[in-house]
């Protein structure tokens, strides 16, 4: 059978786009090399829980938010999403002090304010240029691109000022406080965070949905993965799992199959790639319009940082569910953050929300345990300090790896207790998953938790377009211009755009499909 289009990869981005485009007339195939599909979507299970490792919270769900039609539309929003605190949906422990964020653009810069009335005004700024960031997402998408000024100081509109700006050189003349400017970057260990690279654009998105309304869905990521599976399969499309497509076949100009490790071959008219770029590259071969500076290219630039995760399970009715994430620092650094074997200076506390007496589908028709089970830490780390095991494979990389994973996770503990008193005392269980775990599960190279990593110094090389030089390969997924659940769905409306043209996709994102 040919296909009008086939997916390689089941992440967010490849079931997002499967999703919208078998719903929009095409038949689509999806082919996962893991033997379940959902990338880093996807749970684990351990001991009767599962556990997730890239899933949290999503922000911009509320109705006229920027994901709210999008997420209607590939039938998420039904899900059993809890709102999360709108008084304080993030929480920053840094220098003593504690600061909450709070929804909504206007009453998250009053509260901030409150704690440095010096800065008001900038705030303010700093918060107009967030919705016209937010805006901008939705504008690129119209068929014709609507480009509106706003009073933050920077035309967002503008690729070059959007994605060509530095984040810390906007907010560092913005802001004359040096606190305000770590406490505004406190929720960022979400991204990659280094002052000399991270574009304003970037920076921008990483902290405009949560600002309009912040979420925590109240099962475990495979929940999403298979809402969009059934998605896909009801309305005449298949995933296939187990299938590893190691090439894909280029033919007087265009793509023509993919052929996987077992020697299936798929036919289709369009192919997409959820892959890594570089991975996306190396497929293939021989090619003669992929040139090899393209692909030298593309392999060459630089990766996110990878993130340390710890699942924890904890004793019954000792931990009350919080419905709020905590971001702890250890002193009033945050841009340039550096985790390591020496210190653990920066992490994310989240928990699992767990429903009872449930009253129906849908935001808020049900009620939460008053304890949670799962306690999650999270931080940044880079790749240099896992080269040690490289060459190794998953459960085979000796004790040295398990001490060192212990001496990382006994560092977070130690900070995360400053919230949690008593937090030792109430594990069970602790499961981890390292830069390693996502380079093996996912084909991510260095274990990048974001993909490429984007550079205000150099925007047109960084900041990748679903488009590949052979015309019928477009990729998706968190490498090209966002990431994050909110970016990656941004970013597989761009591809189906690519297939369907804007109107159709307008459509969807204006809610009139």
């Amino acid at each position: 059978m040919k296909y009008d289009v086939i997916v390689i990869g089941s992440g967010l981005g490849g079931l997002e786009c499967a999703a919208i485009l078998q719903q929009c007339g095409k038949s689509v195939l999806v082919l996962e090399r893991q033997k379940q599909p959902g990338g880093c979507m996807q749970s684990y299970s351990r001991s009767g829980l599962k556990y997730d490792t890239g899933l949290h919270y999503i922000g911009g769900l509320g109705k006229g938010e920027s994901l709210h039609n999008t997420f209607k539309y590939l039938g998420l929003l039904d899900l059993p999403w809890k709102r999360l605190d709108p008084d304080g949906f993030d929480r920053v422990s840094i220098a003593g002090r504690n600061f909450s964020f709070v929804q909504g653009y206007e009453n998250f810069a009053n509260a901030l304010a409150k704690e440095f009335p010096h800065q008001k005004e900038a705030l303010f700024t700093y918060v107009n240029m967030l919705r016209s960031c937010d805006e901008h997402q939705l504008d690129m998408l119209r068929p014709a691109p609507a480009i509106s000024s706003r009073d933050g100081k920077i035309d967002v509109n503008n690729f070059d000022q959007g994605f060509g700006t530095g984040a810390w050189n906007y907010l560092s003349t913005l802001f004359s406080d040096n606190l305000l400017l770590n406490v505004l970057a406190g929720t960022s260990l979400k991204m990659d965070l280094d002052k000399d690279t991270i574009p304003l654009f970037t920076f921008s998105h990483g902290n405009s949905g949560f600002i309009q309304s912040s979420w925590r869905l109240c099962s475990d990521g495979n929940l999403l993965v298979d809402t969009l599976v059934k998605r896909v399969e009801s309305a005449g499309g298949e995933v296939k799992c187990g299938v590893d497509v190691v090439q894909l076949v280029e033919s007087n100009g265009k793509i023509v199959e993919a052929v996987s490790s077992e020697g299936e071959r798929y036919s289709a008219n369009i192919f997409i790639s959820d892959a890594h770029p570089a991975v996306t590259c190396s497929l293939v071969e021989p090619s003669l319009l992929m040139k090899r500076i393209y692909k030298r290219r593309i392999s060459s630039l630089a990766n996110s940082r990878g993130m340390f995760t710890i699942s924890l399970r904890v004793k019954p009715d000792t931990v009350k569910y919080f419905n709020f994430n905590q971001y702890i620092y250890r002193d009033s650094s945050v841009w340039n953050l550096e985790n390591g074997p020496d210190g653990v200076n920066g992490i994310l506390v989240s928990c699992r929300a767990e429903r009872h007496n449930s009253n129906g589908s849908g935001n808020d028709k049900f009620e939460i345990d008053e304890f949670t089970q799962q306690i999650d830490i999270l931080f940044p780390i880079r790749w240099e300090f896992f080269k040690e095991w490289e060459e190794t494979k998953i459960g085979k990389r000796g004790d040295s790896y398990v001490e060192f994973k212990e001496i990382l996770t006994n560092k977070a503990i130690d900070l995360a207790q400053s919230f949690i008193p008593g937090l030792r005392g109430f594990i069970t269980e602790i499961h981890t998953s390292t830069p390693l775990t996502y380079r093996d599960y996912n084909l991510s190279p260095s274990g990048s938790a974001y993909g490429i990593k984007k550079d205000f110094n150099a925007p047109m090389l960084t900041v990748l377009s679903p488009r590949t030089p052979v015309p019928n390969l477009l990729m998706t997924g968190q490498s090209l211009m966002l990431h994050g659940v909110h970016g990656v769905t941004m970013t597989s409306l761009f591809t189906c755009a690519e297939i369907l043209g804007k109107d159709v996709v307008w459509s969807i994102v204006s809610g009139e499909k």
